[in-house]
């Protein structure tokens, strides 16, 4: 008598497994590495990507590259999770951590084939990988934050090595110094958000500019704002999220009235509400009046009646930094402005850049923070030129931070001493880069069976006018 099979997965599931599946997952990975192999070095090559919307994207950015493809392989999206981690914890080397785990998958797959193991081939990756990071330790090369003027040397030379593969290679020392000064400029946690990158189409990369303090870009304004002034010396900043317009009432409100002086009682209250706001915040010594909701024409003119500049639908992110950079805190109301709620700044001024206009707060007590102010063409070009800076800085952070040298010499095709020719990283970023490229490889030979479940099938709803009662025949 045949036993009667026991059915555990639903039907239409996928399922492969054994020395085949472990071979298809390490084929996959090598298919991504090869997607991001040219970008590598000093030589490396950009990528063209368009999205879905028909949106390019033109970078060398491991990262960037990986996260743009729509990768379905679950073993292949291993490595673009790698990727993204390096990215997010030393901010650079994410090229090189796909490849270094594709490339040790690629030097065990004879291994597989044959029928090793896999746990031998995870124990020998992992004593490879310790040997390597104690290696790594041991000829690192500590920053001395004793000598500032060595140490901004070796920094400028870090960011340099890490704008050498960018499209701004040919602007790498100009770039890094600017690098530098911004890093410098912070306090000793090195928040990176307290680094701002602006970009401002037209001019030379060259007119790029590092300002000491926070700036962004003039929002819409009404009339009057041309009468408001444009520069204040220790000017009080209130900070609001409060809106100082007059507008039309929510959906469904309904207000009665019975005669003329009740409907103009309604409408005296409307302006009273308004002009008393207007009026707590003049009173309250505040000079820059910034709010991420509106603020309509009226309030305009009030505040340039009284030599006061507004600001209305400023960006949350650049509200929050002026919070951090010169005090104070945003208000929801105007009910408790008092001076310990408003932030303070050495100078306030709004400055043409380009065909554009930038508020700019500088001499900021509260926190260290800065604004790099980048030129440029094609607005793929700017947003690569950003991208290629956040390594930069991550990498300038991570030297700050962190603490025999002979290598390949691409550009000269010889043997060099990297020590000499400047070729240098944080330690950091090259041990989390084996350390994370050393697991996803173990990972993925750890791996013998793949289950893919079917795609759950919800019924749609009826459509709009197909159901009963719609005067549709049953």
């Amino acid at each position: 008598m045949m036993p009667t099979p026991v059915i555990l997965l639903k039907e239409g599931t996928d399922s492969s497994q054994g020395i085949p599946q472990l071979v298809s997952n390490i084929s996959a990975c090598q298919v991504i590495a090869e997607a991001v192999r040219t970008t590598l070095g000093p030589r490396g090559m950009d990528k063209l990507l368009v999205d879905g919307r028909g949106k390019a994207t033109i970078s060398n950015d491991g990262a960037t590259i990986l996260k743009l493809l729509d990768v379905v392989h679950p073993a292949a999206k291993t490595l673009v999770d790698i990727a993204k981690s390096q990215d997010a914890e030393v901010g650079d080397g994410t090229t090189s951590v796909t490849l270094l785990a594709a490339e040790f998958l690629k030097q065990v797959k004879p291994y597989v084939e044959e029928g090793l193991h896999p746990q031998i081939i995870i124990r020998a990756f992992r004593t490879a990988t310790q040997l390597a990071v104690n290696k790594i330790k041991e000829i690192a090369v500590t920053v001395k934050k004793e000598d500032k003027v060595e140490q901004r040397k070796l920094l400028e030379k870090c960011a340099m090595t890490a704008l050498s593969s960018k499209l701004i290679s040919q602007q790498k020392a100009f770039f890094a110094k600017m690098v530098v000064d911004a890093v410098i400029m912070l306090d000793d946690l090195l928040q990176l958000k307290m680094i701002g990158i602006k970009k401002v189409q037209g001019g030379a990369l060259e007119e790029s500019q590092l300002v000491a303090g926070v700036a962004f870009k003039k929002t819409f304004s009404y009339a009057g704002f041309e009468m408001q002034p444009k520069k204040y010396h220790n000017p009080k900043i209130a900070l609001l999220n409060v809106e100082l317009e007059l507008k039309a009432e929510k959906d469904n409100a309904e207000i009665r009235v019975h005669t003329v002086e009740d409907y103009q009682a309604i409408v005296d209250a409307e302006w009273n509400i308004l002009y008393d706001k207007l009026e707590r915040i003049h009173h309250s010594g505040a000079k820059v009046v910034l709010s991420k909701l509106p603020i309509g024409d009226v309030a305009t003119q009030y505040f340039a009646d009284r030599d006061m500049f507004c600001a209305g639908r400023v960006p949350e992110e650049d509200l929050k930094r002026t919070m951090m950079a010169c005090g104070g805190s945003i208000q929801t109301s105007v009910n408790a402005l008092s001076a310990d709620v408003l932030g303070r700044c050495q100078v306030f001024e709004e400055t043409q850049i380009g065909g554009e206009r930038y508020n700019f707060f500088t001499g900021c007590p509260k926190a260290k923070t800065c604004t790099i102010i980048l030129r440029g063409g094609a607005e793929q070009f700017m947003e690569e030129t950003e991208r290629s800076l956040h390594d930069a800085i991550m990498i300038v952070r991570r030297a700050i931070k962190g603490g025999m040298w002979y290598g390949v010499d691409i550009n000269n095709e010889d043997i060099a001493d990297n020590f000499e020719a400047f070729v240098w990283e944080p330690a950091m970023v090259r041990i989390n880069a084996l350390t994370a490229a050393s697991e996803a490889a173990c990972l993925i030979v750890s791996v013998d069976e793949t289950i893919k479940n079917p795609r759950s099938t919800v019924d749609a709803p009826p459509a709009a006018g197909r159901g009963r009662g719609r005067g549709r025949p049953h």
